[in-house]
């Protein structure tokens, strides 16, 4: 049987490592095999087009660059590590995928949503995660969090306008419904993480009596 493929999505400061760390613990104590891996990166290659995307000296990359070099690091990404690992049986929980193009470099740079599904499709044809976990928070309070914590970025530079862009489609998205499940970021930690319990759980007992 063939893994699933979980992501993690949402702007800046809404705690997606914090909580794929409690993923991992919890598929851990399911006793389910599993792997976690980041876009962009995740491979030596993509690992290197991150560098340039978020090297915060790259002040002056063009949007539609910046939009390539993702699909380029994404289909390395998938071809190499998580086709693989999903193959082998193996759970994937990726910290960002697709959606947070479609929000930073659609919403947030305002590119063309069609020309980005042009891209997905021909980099990735049908290939789309089974489950897509949206993180909610209010921008302000998402930015404050991300400054607090290191030196930013190229991305975490830009300004709230920005942000409330890149927000904003997550949140559409994630109004589609099935695979997304918006979580609100903005609850005490202990309950953010009972709703994702609650949502990974569900997931196995389903897989668990699948045909």
């Amino acid at each position: 049987m063939s893994g699933l493929f979980i992501t993690i999505e949402g702007a800046e400061g809404v705690g997606k490592s914090t909580n794929m760390a409690f993923i991992t613990s919890l598929l851990d104590s399911l006793g389910i095999d599993h792997i976690t891996t980041r876009e962009p990166g995740g491979t030596p290659l993509a690992e290197r087009v991150r560098t340039l995307l978020l090297d915060k000296d790259e002040q002056v990359m063009d949007p539609l660059t910046e939009l390539l070099l993702m699909f380029a690091a994404r289909r390395q990404h998938v071809e190499e590590l998580i086709r693989p690992a999903l193959a082998k049986g193996q759970w994937v929980i990726c910290d960002r995928f697709t959606d947070s193009t479609y929000a930073y470099q659609g919403g947030g740079r305002g590119l063309d949503m069609q020309a980005i599904e042009t891209l997905e499709q021909l980099s990735l044809g049908d290939f789309r995660p089974d489950l897509i976990l949206v993180l909610d928070l209010e921008t302000a309070a998402g930015m404050s969090r991300a400054r607090a914590r290191a030196e930013l970025d190229r991305f975490e530079r830009e300004d709230e306008a920005f942000f409330n862009r890149v927000r904003q489609v997550f949140l559409d998205r994630a109004g589609q419904g099935a695979p997304y499940q918006l979580i609100d970021a903005g609850q005490p930690l202990i309950d953010v993480q009972a709703q994702i319990r609650q949502v990974i759980v569900r997931l196995v007992e389903h897989r668990s009596v699948a045909p």
